[in-house]
């Protein structure tokens, strides 16, 4: 999403200006059609990364193609578009994607091992590893450690998800349950879903949606890059290793389960920081930025609750729910969610300050 968003937003920018483009500084000819650039930078850089989806792309490419009327404008549209999404891939060429990367901590007292049902190995170890597409590196907004796990912040964020997180918890209300429920799914279409509908409620044309859908989705992608790093290097246990191996970790106020799961199975990655907070963080005070307000007007779906909807006017209240549902899901500790919100905070703040900007700004 991240490459989609930013060869849409230098093909609309270079086609109607007013914001600074990303990385393709051409400026179309007078008269081309930025709708059809848009719709052409996105197929090709869909058609080039997900190759597997050819035949459904070139169906909605044909059918968003068909809206535009045919002519120059048209033509020299497809052909910018196009331009503008091959710089973006030769941009991205060589960025640490897929590279051959595993994850080999041997496990020991709060080291990451695979959990169950599947206990799968990490998955995508390598994404930590790949270039950022806006900051300087996975490393500029890194987590700090994580406690140790016989500090007071680790015996009192293991009792809390313990007592909340567990599939049984006679402690978790019905309320927090489908709270936690509802943020178990797909993060990057819930987050997604939700920016499409932002277009809708606050009116924006063609050139404010790139410059939203753009800054938001290539701050997420960093923010993913980022947290995976520190994933890959902390190495934290999860919350299920952790309670079920408490009588190895040498805190004595911690005791062991054997028998504890969590209420969803957890993911195959480790704890720390959390992804789904990064995201949710790196969205919402993105939004807060971007729009310089406190409303955010956010109409949420979730891949884990089909048809149910949660409206949300305030960052501050969502940012809330997730936390606390991450820890009713019995995924994280509080830690790792509170330091996830704080990457996103700081990681956006600095991608806006940075790209993005009005044209006018630099005149």
């Amino acid at each position: 999403m991240g490459f989609v968003q930013a060869a849409i937003y230098d093909a609309v920018v270079g086609v109607k200006g007013r914001y600074e483009p990303y990385s393709f500084h051409a400026r179309a000819r007078r008269g081309t059609s930025v709708q059809a650039a848009a719709v052409a930078a996105a197929y090709k850089v869909l058609v080039t990364y997900v190759p597997s989806a050819q035949a459904t792309l070139d169906e909605r490419y044909a059918a968003s193609l068909a809206q535009i009327p045919d002519g120059k404008a048209k033509t020299r549209g497809i052909r910018f578009g196009t331009r503008a999404a091959e710089h973006l891939i030769r941009l991205r060429a060589n960025d640490g994607r897929n590279a051959a990367i595993q994850f080999t901590q041997p496990p020991a007292p709060g080291v990451w091992r695979p959990t169950p049902p599947a206990f799968l190995p990490m998955s995508a170890p390598w994404l930590g590893f790949v270039t950022p597409l806006l900051v300087r590196s996975a490393t500029q907004f890194a987590p700090p450690a994580p406690p140790a796990l016989t500090s007071a912040r680790y015996t009192r964020d293991f009792n809390e998800v313990k007592a909340l997180g567990s599939a049984t918890s006679t402690e978790r209300t019905p309320a927090q349950t489908d709270t936690a429920r509802f943020f178990s799914g797909n993060a990057l279409v819930q987050y997604n879903a939700a920016l499409r509908d932002q277009v809708r409620v606050r009116d924006l044309d063609i050139v404010e949606a790139a410059r939203m859908l753009a800054a938001v989705d290539m701050s997420v992608a960093d923010a993913v890059i980022s947290v995976w790093h520190a994933k890959y290097v902390y190495g934290y246990w999860r919350p299920i290793t952790a309670i079920n191996l408490a009588d190895t970790d040498g805190n004595p106020a911690t005791v062991a389960d054997p028998t504890w799961t969590p209420l969803v199975a957890t993911a195959p990655y480790p704890e720390y920081p959390s992804g789904y907070n990064v995201v949710n963080s790196t969205v919402t005070h993105g939004l807060e930025k971007l729009f310089e307000t406190r409303r955010l007007q956010l109409t949420l779906i979730s891949t884990a609750v089909p048809g149910v909807q949660r409206f949300y006017d305030s960052g501050r209240a969502l940012r809330r729910d997730v936390i606390n549902a991450r820890m009713s899901n019995g995924f994280h500790f509080r830690f790792a969610n509170t330091a996830a919100r704080d990457m996103g905070r700081r990681l956006t703040a600095w991608t806006l300050d940075h790209y993005f900007e009005p044209i006018h700004k630099h005149k």
